[in-house]
């Protein structure tokens, strides 16, 4: 990055627009905190060009998603590494049947105090809808986390589209989640759930809103009470960005790039016929699509190629008459406020607790 400055009265864009050379590690924007627990694990820097683009045979995607898998497994545990457990929190798992007689693991995750008529939330882990899942430890401790605040949470374990979990491509994953928050709604009584929300960041995040359509379409809406949906991967634009969504250039390659999420959508979508369907890819949801939807909080991330779908997807929820916030966390990389819970524990817990109080205005 040049260290001479601007020209006066020169603008100079944000981020990569401004210095294609740019990354996390020099972006002035970033919280150096963040940038400090990234440093050991390489992933301060921008990554070096993926072999091969969307294009290349589903096989050879499908491989490198174990390869990112794996990856994204060792940094999340080195991340967390020395944190203490959440206290004051019970789980159990229960498996459930699904719309295609699958069997659905639930992880459920109370308050050790208990109590009756607390908030709910059906939780869908992050990954593109194509790798991770809710038995990491990066979110079975979001799970206690969430818990501890005084809600039920209950993580989904749905199918993959690529890792360890696939290949299940859409709308598998998506069946799952909707059997999962179905099944949560049918036992509010038994759980003591009041208010139900659903919840979830990046690949869960675009589940959180595809499962809205999902439930509007087949007519149980009703079921959810309020969406929260944290740094969403929803428009599926990434093998060609397009200029209404500069962040995807801005910030292209600061934890995530666009080249890796297109890998990742072409095994969730492999065909790509389903580009102009909000339960695949919420970001094409028409104004009519919106209107009547439960309340919404939409969430990202300053430093995140995602920031900027996200906040069309708010406005467009706003004009279609939706009560909706929506809220930037400044300083981090794509979900950093949900992963870097040591390095940023002031902005993890300010995020934990939004989602509580979100559940309790409802």
């Amino acid at each position: 990055m040049s260290e001479q400055p601007a020209p006066a009265g020169r603008i100079v864009p944000p981020g990569r627009l401004g210095d294609p050379a740019m990354s996390l590690g020099t972006d002035p924007r970033a919280d150096p905190r963040m940038v400090a627990a990234m440093r050991p694990l390489g992933i301060d820097r921008l990554a070096p060009p993926l072999p091969f683009g969307p294009d290349a045979p589903l096989e050879q995607i499908l491989q490198l998603t174990f390869m990112a898998e794996d990856g994204n497994d060792a940094a999340f545990a080195a991340l967390l590494e020395g944190l203490p457990p959440a206290e004051g929190v019970t789980s159990e798992t229960r498996v459930i049947a699904g719309t295609g007689g699958q069997e659905i693991t639930l992880f459920i995750h109370r308050p050790a105090a208990g109590g009756r008529r607390i908030p709910g939330v059906v939780h869908l882990h992050g990954g593109g809808m194509t790798i991770l899942t809710a038995a990491d430890a990066t979110y079975t401790r979001l799970r206690d986390e969430l818990a501890a605040t005084g809600m039920v949470v209950v993580g989904v374990e749905f199918r993959n589209a690529g890792g360890k979990l696939g290949p299940h491509p859409f709308p598998a994953g998506l069946d799952d989640c909707a059997a999962g928050v179905r099944w949560v709604h049918a036992h509010r009584d038994e759980l003591g759930i009041g208010k139900l929300l659903v919840a979830g960041e990046s690949g869960g995040g675009n589940l959180t809103l595809a499962v809205t359509h999902r439930a509007r379409r087949e007519g149980w809406l009703d079921a959810i009470d309020g969406v929260y949906a944290q740094c969403p991967y929803i428009s599926g634009m990434w093998a060609a960005p397009p200029a209404e969504l500069p962040s995807l250039r801005e910030n292209d390659g600061y934890f995530i790039g666009c080249g890796i999420m297109a890998l990742m959508a072409r095994a969730y979508d492999p065909d790509g016929v389903h580009a102009n369907d909000p339960e695949c890819w919420p970001y094409a949801a028409s104004l009519d699509d919106l209107r009547g939807m439960p309340p919404h909080v939409i969430s990202v991330n300053e430093l995140d190629p995602l920031r900027d779908e996200g906040l069309a997807y708010y406005r467009r929820l706003a004009a279609a008459g939706v009560a909706v916030t929506a809220r930037t966390v400044n300083g981090t990389c794509h979900a950093g406020d949900l992963i870097f819970a040591k390095a940023l524990p002031e902005t993890h817990a300010a995020s934990v607790r939004d989602v509580k109080g979100f559940a309790d205005s409802l």
